[in-house]
């Protein structure tokens, strides 16, 4: 993979989509380091869930579905099929930590309010 396909929604300004955006890129750049290059499914894919398309589930149910109905396996195709699936899983864990910690901090500043207000 030469060029980031998501370098472009890193710079966007919907949050959602920049996220989603980051968290993707960052699953596939964490597998090049192995070695491993997505294949051209993947990418789509993901830009299908960046734009809100597809929910991440959706995005791996696809993925997941894509290599089950492939017949053939070669070893090259394998390591393409480790580097999909594993992205898949990195994207949805990046973007479950950005859901945590924005819940945890509204909740966190919903406290804080609640404090400030009983103190009066």
């Amino acid at each position: 993979m030469e060029k980031d396909p998501f370098k472009e929604y890193l710079r966007e300004s919907e949050p959602d989509k920049a996220h989603k955006g980051y968290a993707w890129s960052t699953a596939i750049g964490l597998q090049a380091v192995d070695g491993l290059k997505p294949s051209k499914y993947l990418i789509d894919t993901a830009i299908q869930n960046i734009e809100g398309k597809i929910t991440m589930k959706e995005a791996q149910s696809l993925i997941d579905s894509y290599y089950e109905e492939r017949p053939v396996h070669l070893s090259d195709d394998e390591r393409t099929e480790e580097a999909d699936k594993v992205s898949s899983r990195i994207a949805e864990i990046l973007s479950e930590t950005k859901r945590y910690l924005r819940n945890n901090r509204v909740s966190g500043s919903v406290s804080q309010k609640s404090a400030l207000e009983r103190e009066k």
